[in-house]
């Protein structure tokens, strides 16, 4: 719903504030959608959002899709803007994007979802833009499994937010 007062899409009792332009936004992993989420995400790509279901990242890899969603946002790997000059990127992951054999302990869990190194290779694209200045992870509920798995999907947040902040293979 924040998104949706951002893009002007909802009404807000907030003093008038920015608005974010469709162009602005991606979307990555999509899966399990009900018609009006589809509604919207037609609209919002019609205006400009870079939208890729799982069935993209199945078809092209994560590596792919993940340069499409960069480059539509402005930040191109192999552009020779610096972060000075464009504005930051903010990510924000659900967790209930990744399968739910990684992460158990959330409100959607689904089949079909990222890999395990799937989720990686977004922070760590996103660290390797140069341009990451925050991110916010979402949909832990450590409530929903038993202790062993509501502590994978804790272990699992807290990796994925290393690997925001450069925590790289090599």
């Amino acid at each position: 719903m924040p998104v949706a007062y951002l893009l002007g899409l909802a009404e807000t009792q907030f003093l008038d504030f920015p608005r974010l332009p469709p162009s602005r936004l991606a979307y990555v992993g999509l899966r399990d959608l009900d018609l009006a989420e589809k509604k919207l995400l037609r609209h919002l790509k019609a205006r400009g959002t870079f939208v890729a279901t799982m069935t993209d990242v199945d078809a092209f890899g994560i590596g792919h899709v993940m340069r499409a969603a960069f480059d539509s946002l402005g930040y191109a790997p192999d552009d020779d803007a610096t972060a000075d000059d464009r504005p930051p990127l903010h990510l924000s992951y659900d967790v209930d994007a990744v399968d739910p054999q990684h992460a158990p302990a959330t409100g959607t869990a689904v089949r079909g979802g990222l890999s395990f190194r799937e989720a990686h290779y977004i922070c760590e694209a996103a660290w390797a833009t140069g341009a990451l200045g925050s991110m916010d992870i979402v949909e832990v509920n450590e409530s929903l499994a038993d202790a062993a798995h509501a502590q994978q999907t804790v272990n699992l947040a807290a990796s994925l937010v290393a690997s925001a902040c450069g925590d790289a293979i090599l």
